[in-house]
């Protein structure tokens, strides 16, 4: 079975942030961290190149492949922020609906620019999913 690919490593978080070019991008990424520190309570560590993640939980699915993810992350993309949302979006439409400007995928969320939502909501989608995250999973 092959092997995960994206892991935490060493990378150092705010280096990373340094190298993102768009200086809102940069800011906008900041300010999520925040967020998420918060509502994890745990500090940002990379995962792989390009993904900061908050805390780990362990995962196996019925084929047997497992492996350990963030609770809940972020990735600064070139043309946007992309938010994982591990529980995914199912139980959040109402806070979807007043978030502002946004798409979705199985558990990412992309944001072109923290100025397009509010920012209310996104504290509140955050932290009830990691809520959700830590009540289903065990930490890694």
């Amino acid at each position: 079975m092959a092997e995960l690919k994206t892991k935490a490593t060493k990378q150092s978080v705010a280096a990373f942030l340094k190298s993102v070019t768009d200086a809102q991008k940069r800011e906008d990424a900041a300010a999520v961290i925040e967020i998420m520190r918060a509502a994890t309570k745990a500090e940002p560590v990379m995962w792989g190149a390009s993904i900061i993640g908050f805390g780990s939980y362990r995962y196996k699915y019925e084929t047997g492949r497992e492996g350990d993810w963030p609770i809940v992350g972020l990735s600064p993309r070139k043309t946007n922020l992309t938010l994982y949302i591990m529980p995914g979006f199912d139980q959040y439409t109402d806070l979807l609906t007043r978030l502002g400007k946004h798409t979705t995928g199985a558990s990412c969320l992309y944001i072109k620019r923290l100025s397009d939502i509010d920012m209310a909501t996104l504290k509140k989608l955050v932290t009830l999913s990691v809520a959700a995250m830590k009540k289903k999973y065990k930490p890694a």
